[in-house]
């Protein structure tokens, strides 16, 4: 866990309050093992909780006003929980519209002051807005005494990005953020929202290799990917393609438009990936998971188009060195981040040979990230 953002916040805190904070609260970004562009066709994802989080340090208000400090973009937000309105795009929408989607499913906020930072890459596809609304909603909860549920929690963070942020988002990012767990990957039915808890391999770690590229304006790309898998459901008369097994696909497969087959197929072979990748899992099977992983990256370049020249390379580089078990792009692609699964004791020397070696093909310096699994949102200790 990150203690120097905790201190950061802390510290910010008592010199805005001159007082130390009555709470803190902080929630994971997350990286996805496998399973990608599966969780808006309610099929599975395999993403671990990781350890960069957004965290508030805060207390409560006697009025109904939330007044919040951002030290990542030295900017403050505040509005009243009885009247507030969409504004220009920035951090603080996120805010407000978990406030929105908290009130929109009933619940009775009560405002609070804080101070907010962070560690999770912006735009890298690792998750940094599902944090930072899993950590407001988690201050909400804090302070306004209601109950929480990670799975509807998760539900109503989706419903804040999707309709007061606008963007469509599925419910992995915010799920994972929600229920993840010390040590373990989550398997996620992302229709159902039923989890599994699955234990990464022994002796080996998850490493992060951000290319320094961020994805720009790729949602028209997104929704086009998305309306071309809800195309193929509707072809097999079904809601989502989680419904349509392999046999079904190839029996069927040479009557679909040769684009629309091609994104079927990556997500109808991705869901069994997913799944076969957190049988491996519980065998303790690294060769079986990287495999996979490999496998993955290979049918999101060809198949559904959505990795990189950048993100190409990194893999390539991953899978050249020693102790790389499997790679593969992560995140909803154009860029941001690929994900290796290496060996523990060779993760150090991995990072140095990747970060070399790509920097020399591509002109860009990588981010390189050895992470650990953490827990989902929580209310922690005060430092």
């Amino acid at each position: 866990m990150n203690t120097s953002i905790q201190q950061r916040v802390t510290t910010e805190f008592v010199r805005r309050f001159n007082t130390l904070p009555q709470l803190m609260v902080r929630a994971p970004g997350r990286v996805n093992l496998i399973g990608e562009h599966t969780d808006y066709n309610d099929g599975f994802v395999l993403p671990m909780a990781i350890d960069r989080a957004m965290w508030i340090a805060l207390q409560p208000r006697s009025d109904d006003s939330v007044r919040a400090y951002s030290l990542d973009f030295d900017q403050t937000i505040e509005f009243g929980l009885s009247d507030f309105k969409k504004g220009k795009a920035s951090w603080g929408e996120y805010l407000k519209g978990v406030a929105w989607a908290l009130q929109q499913a009933g619940y009775a906020l009560k405002g609070w002051e804080g101070v907010v930072a962070g560690d999770v890459p912006i735009a890298a596809g690792l998750s940094s807005s599902a944090a930072w609304e899993l950590a407001a909603a988690r201050a909400f909860a804090a302070v306004s005494g209601f109950e929480w549920n990670a799975a509807i929690m998760a539900r109503t963070a989706q419903h804040a990005e999707n309709e007061w942020v606008g963007v469509n988002c599925g419910i992995m990012d915010q799920m994972i953020s929600a229920a993840g767990k010390a040590g373990h990957a989550l398997l996620i039915d992302c229709r159902s929202l039923e989890t599994q808890a699955v234990p990464l391999p022994p002796e080996t770690s998850i490493v992060i290799l951000d290319t320094a590229t961020r994805r720009g304006l790729v949602d028209s790309a997104y929704n086009e990917r998305r309306a071309q898998c809800e195309a193929a459901a509707r072809f097999f008369g079904v809601k989502a393609l989680r419904d349509v097994s392999l046999e079904q696909f190839k029996a069927r497969a040479d009557q679909l438009d040769e684009v629309i087959r091609r994104r079927a197929r990556h997500i109808i072979t991705e869901n069994d990936r997913t799944l076969h990748a957190a049988e491996a899992m519980r065998r303790g099977d690294a060769i079986g998971l990287g495999r996979l992983m490999k496998a993955s990256h290979f049918s999101l370049n060809d198949d559904f188009e959505v990795s990189s020249k950048e993100l190409n390379t990194m893999v390539t580089c991953a899978l050249q060195e020693d102790g790389c078990l499997g790679a593969r792009m992560t995140g909803a692609g154009f860029g941001g981040c690929a994900v290796a699964l290496v060996r523990s004791e060779d993760a150090y020397a991995f990072g140095l040979a990747v970060t070399a070696s790509y920097q020399t093909l591509t002109g860009f310096v990588p981010n390189i990230y050895i992470c650990a699994a953490t827990n989902g949102a929580e209310v922690v200790a005060s430092s």
